[in-house]
């Protein structure tokens, strides 16, 4: 092993790979570019003097030497995370920076106006904003304060149910005039419609009610939520949208008002040892005041 300065940030890229089998999918669950995280798993290679894992056409293998070297350095991980926590926990600065995670309809479309209020009301507190449709690690500390639309199980969360978001079927009204209205659900087989790439829930939605779908229905695909919603707003076709985003441009309209969609809870999550952080309470409180009106 080589006498280099010793950088947490290579462990944790080490630590994502191990978990996740891929330089693309450990990438993002750290917040970095893939590039960025081959170099650090390459420079971890290097101060330890050896391979970490194999690359395969299935992605990472970890070889021998990674799986003896993962227990001890999950035990670093935890002692960091923990000092993290206690800093922070031991924070009695009203100042600062919070660092927030959210979905991005919720970071685009519902928090710009409520941080714009905050900073008024709270002017001594920066905000980061992570807008990303992947679940943050507060355990990790990659986040203080989450939006989530999932409840998290892990016991050292505090997780508060603010609202729900409403989903419709939705359509921009340049394609409605050249296409029509679709009248029921068989009808709108016929339409343009607007669906994930990956993502299987609309698909999954259909064959709750007994229709079929493949993704060959879509006319246009994307999982980011963002383009999504930029789609259906000129004019690509149907598309199911939270309710508070398809608020923005009154062009868009409601297609379909009868189609029964489950609405998802959304969660304001914060780990219960940070609370104690007065900054990170304010926002908290903040944002548990302001967001339950925001989604109505």
């Amino acid at each position: 092993m080589t006498n280099s300065t010793f950088d947490w940030t290579l462990v944790r890229s080490f630590l994502a790979a191990l978990e996740h089998g891929s330089l693309l999918a450990a990438a993002r669950t750290v917040g970095i570019s893939q590039p960025t995280l081959g170099r650090h798993i390459a420079e971890l290679e290097k101060q330890w003097g050896v391979a970490l894992f194999e690359r395969t056409g299935r992605g990472l293998v970890p070889t021998q030497a990674a799986l003896r070297l993962a227990d001890a350095a999950k035990v670093m991980q935890g002692g960091a995370e923990q000092l993290l926590r206690d800093l922070a926990g031991q924070s009695k600065d009203s100042g600062g920076t919070v660092r927030l995670s959210a979905s991005q309809p919720v970071a685009c479309v519902l928090l710009p106006p409520i941080l714009a209020r905050m900073r008024a009301a709270l002017p001594d507190i920066q905000v980061e904003l992570i807008s990303s449709n992947a679940v943050s690690n507060l355990l990790r500390r990659e986040a203080d304060i989450a939006v989530r639309m999932v409840q998290p199980d892990q016991g050292s969360l505090i997780a508060k149910r603010i609202g729900r978001a409403y989903i419709g079927a939705y359509a921009h009204s340049s394609y409605l005039t050249r296409r029509g209205v679709p009248r029921d659900l068989m009808e709108l087989l016929q339409h343009d419609m607007v669906g994930a790439d990956r993502g299987l829930d609309i698909i999954r939605g259909f064959g709750a009610s007994g229709i079929p779908l493949k993704p060959s229905h879509f006319a246009f695909r994307t999982d980011d939520l963002n383009a999504y919603w930029e789609g259906v707003r000129a004019g690509l076709g149907v598309g199911f949208v939270a309710d508070y985003v398809a608020r923005q441009d009154p062009q868009v309209q409601r297609v379909l008002p009868e189609l029964a969609i489950d609405p998802l809870n959304i969660w304001l999550v914060v780990h219960r040892e940070i609370r104690h952080s007065k900054r990170i309470r304010a926002v908290y409180d903040f944002l548990a005041q302001t967001l339950p009106a925001a989604l109505r």
